[in-house]
């Protein structure tokens, strides 16, 4: 293998497929990054087994082959090297120099033969659909995931497909988001799967909003596969059964608030100061007159705001983390937000007044 390549051109695809590289593996091949260099150009592939991503540069080849280096070794070299230098790859041996100017490394390598590849998904399902669409469905609800809950099913995202339209779900056990996009699905497409966190993670960061160029998903039986321009993103699936979110979300409330949605935002952070600080619970207080926050900790201190909102209904004092309130507020865009309840025992639905597309629902907790 040799081929020249400007550091820029290097660097890109690297930070792309960096993210599949685990710093603990359990084969040392995980550590490193698969270099195959041919006359289409060069291909980067990293791996934990569970996530592979594929990048690929066109560039002019001196000589095919190839081989594994430490993936971040030779992220950190190109990171360091100047703007606009040049880098010239060689495997000699065992061995991979890398040289650029007065510059120049020796890496080592593993065989290729010892580093897994996911074969290729047979999608039962494929269709394109805009980045900004996707990017959307996953970053307006990622939030609610699970973090390592040993009901695993919960430990990831839900992608579901149905009626001309691509549903994300997400949950983890105390509060679920829910987020519609539109898509031009296959005649009769009906999928439901579970990609894992770091998977969902990883695909949020490597979709660009404001790229032109859709993303091709392909669902197969327990992979999912997302082509982009010059990557390929592919992800075991969990194998599990997600919750059935229809029976979770309710459909309306007997009372009614709206707010203006940063307004609301900031009191909620200036309160949540003296919350409790392993339970995080805040007390709301709506009634005809508004809206009063309430928060107190184990040391008797105690914070409260008032906030003007609308609201319809009897009132009602209720109780929530108030970190799953933050979060949900953060991730809704319009000026105004909306949320219903029924009682203190039951959920609150909090939608985007805006916007249908996403809504969240939060389980109250005992203050």
């Amino acid at each position: 293998m040799k081929l020249e390549i400007s550091r820029e051109a290097l660097l890109k695809p690297l930070q792309q497929v960096i993210g599949a590289v685990e710093r603990r593996q359990t084969l040392p091949a995980l550590a490193n990054v698969l270099l195959s260099a041919d006359e289409h150009g060069l291909q980067l592939t990293a791996t934990d087994l569970e996530l592979e991503l594929r990048a690929r540069v066109s560039v002019d080849v001196e000589r095919s082959g190839e081989t594994t280096v430490s993936a971040r070794k030779l992220l950190d070299i190109c990171r360091t090297l100047p703007q606009g230098a040049s880098l010239a790859l060689e495997l000699e041996g065992e061995k991979v120099s890398v040289r650029s100017g007065r510059s120049r490394f020796t890496l080592a390598t593993l065989p290729p033969a010892e580093f897994p590849v996911v074969d290729d998904v047979q999608g039962q399902v494929e269709f394109a659909i805009p980045q900004a669409d996707l990017k959307r469905g996953i970053e307006k609800i990622g939030f609610a995931m699970a973090q390592q809950d040993v009901r695993y099913y919960l430990n990831g995202l839900l992608i579901e497909l149905s009626d001309q339209c691509l549903r994300t779900v997400a949950t983890d056990g105390h509060r679920l988001s829910l987020c519609e996009v539109p898509a031009e699905l296959p005649d009769g497409a009906a999928e439901q799967v579970i990609v894992p966190r770091k998977g969902v993670i990883e695909l949020a960061r490597l979709l660009d909003e404001d790229a032109e160029a859709p993303a091709t998903l392909r669902i197969g039986g327990s992979h999912i596969q997302v082509e982009l321009p010059g990557l390929r993103f592919t992800s075991k699936l969990i194998d599990g059964r997600f919750p059935d979110y229809s029976r979770v979300v309710p459909e309306t409330g007997s009372r009614e608030l709206r707010a203006d949605r940063e307004t609301l935002r900031q009191a909620l952070v200036r309160t949540s100061i003296l919350s409790n600080e392993k339970y995080k619970g805040v007390r709301l207080a709506m009634g005809p007159e508004g809206l009063r926050i309430q928060t107190h900790n184990p040391v008797q201190e105690e914070a409260e705001e008032e906030v003007e909102v609308v609201y319809q209904g009897d009132p009602l004092e209720i109780g929530f983390n108030v970190v799953y309130l933050l979060e949900i507020l953060g991730s809704i865009e319009g000026d105004e937000v909306q949320a219903e309840f029924n009682d203190a025992n039951s959920s609150v639905l909090i939608r985007d007044v805006a916007s249908g597309e996403c809504r969240h629902v939060v389980m109250p907790m005992r203050l």
